[in-house]
């Protein structure tokens, strides 16, 4: 699956390159400070942006747990997990951008 990183990151990349080399830096040595394997990873990372209610990060953390080997059923499962603790709203909310980049991904093997 091909990774589609949104242009303004990759402009913020290009702007601020020693910023974003430490931010990079910073998020390998995090990623490899724990048993937890990049499945996992990034399951939780997705649920984190569930939580904080950030569309562009469900979006980039459902493309790189897809990536890793989450399948689409493990992906739903870790949304409706926010239902009882974020409530309906906002699983709705976090439903709608998962499946955003799951029918792409559909579309992508179709």
């Amino acid at each position: 699956m091909e990774v589609k990183v949104p242009e303004h990151y990759k402009r913020f990349q290009r702007q601020h390159p020693e910023i974003w080399q430490a931010y990079d830096r910073l998020g390998t040595a995090v990623h490899g400070a724990g048993p937890l394997d990049a499945k996992t990873r990034e399951l939780v990372k997705l649920a984190l942006t569930i939580g904080s209610r950030h569309e562009g990060g469900v979006h980039a953390h459902t493309r790189l747990a897809l990536q890793h080997g989450a399948s689409p059923d493990e992906i739903r499962h870790a949304v409706f997990l926010a239902l009882t603790t974020l409530g309906f709203p906002a699983m709705m909310a976090a439903s709608s951008w998962v499946e955003d980049i799951l029918s792409d991904a559909g579309k992508a093997h179709a």
